[in-house]
């Protein structure tokens, strides 16, 4: 991730790869027909405690999100079964809050394209919009705005370490110096993935590993267990390192480090 300036709107302009990966939470919905005309949601949660309540979770925010265009809108029970760390830097929480409307745009029957539920998902948070198109993008501005790229990592397996700390996407960024960079990151990721390692940086790694310098180890050692790439997580905490389908992954963290291998 590229930290590149500071807004006059306290926000900062940034530039970025949004790639999705086999690994989700899950979602589900279903109408109550049997409550009043005005609209409510029974929302519950299960699996991977979650520390804020559930008025404040965005699968909630965005049923009254959309209950703001559509009054009549009808009540829905919706429960969350947490796969995804919450404050690991993964965008659980953002993904949760988009596909919530994606769900609740189907089971009430409103019709709303991907371009009306994009700019209701820009509501939730900035990385929000991302999840309904759900291909590889290219972000920019504060991460809103989006295009589509052609991005295969299919021949890579990821691993994903997090060591259990949440790093507060404020406290990132109130840490990062914006920076110029040499190259973009369009121009750096049409190079084969093992020249990334030198060039693909992310700006806020080093003032975060100056602070948790137990994230800069996983990054050393998933580069010393032969990952072709490795880089922390937007804000973090967790880090990835790509490795090669064929071969063998030997890992060795903490019993209470989440660790998770996708393939592609």
């Amino acid at each position: 991730m590229q930290i590149l300036h500071k807004r006059q709107d306290g926000y900062h302009d940034l530039q970025t790869v949004f790639y999705p990966l086999p690994f989700t939470d899950v979602l589900e919905a279903i109408r109550l027909n049997n409550k009043n005309e005005s609209g409510e949601i029974e929302f519950s949660i299960s699996g991977l405690d979650i520390a804020t309540g559930n008025e404040n979770n965005l699968c909630v925010k965005a049923y009254h999100l959309i209950k703001k265009e559509f009054p009549g809108l009808p009540s829905l029970k919706m429960h969350l079964h947490k796969n995804i760390p919450p404050g690991a830097g993964l965008a659980g929480g953002s993904a949760d809050g988009a596909f919530a409307l994606k769900l609740i745009n189907e089971v009430a029957g409103l019709g709303l394209t991907n371009e009306k539920l994009m700019d209701a998902a820009l509501n939730l948070g900035s990385d929000c919009p991302f999840f309904i198109i759900n291909q590889p993008c290219i972000a920019t501005s504060r991460g809103e705005i989006m295009q589509t790229i052609s991005l295969d990592l299919s021949a890579y397996k990821f691993v994903l370490v997090n060591p259990g700390l949440h790093i507060s996407t404020a406290y990132a960024f109130s840490l990062v110096t914006p920076n110029i960079h040499q190259k973009s990151i369009p121009e750096i990721i049409q190079q084969p993935v093992a020249l990334w390692k030198n060039e693909l940086t992310n700006d806020f790694e080093e003032p975060v590993f100056n602070k948790f310098p137990e994230i800069k180890l996983i990054k050393e050692q998933l580069y010393a267990s032969g990952a072709v790439y490795a880089s922390m997580t937007g804000s973090g905490s967790t880090v990835y390192g790509l490795f090669k389908k064929e071969d063998p992954i030997d890992l060795k963290f903490p019993e209470n480090y989440f660790v998770k291998i996708l393939t592609g």
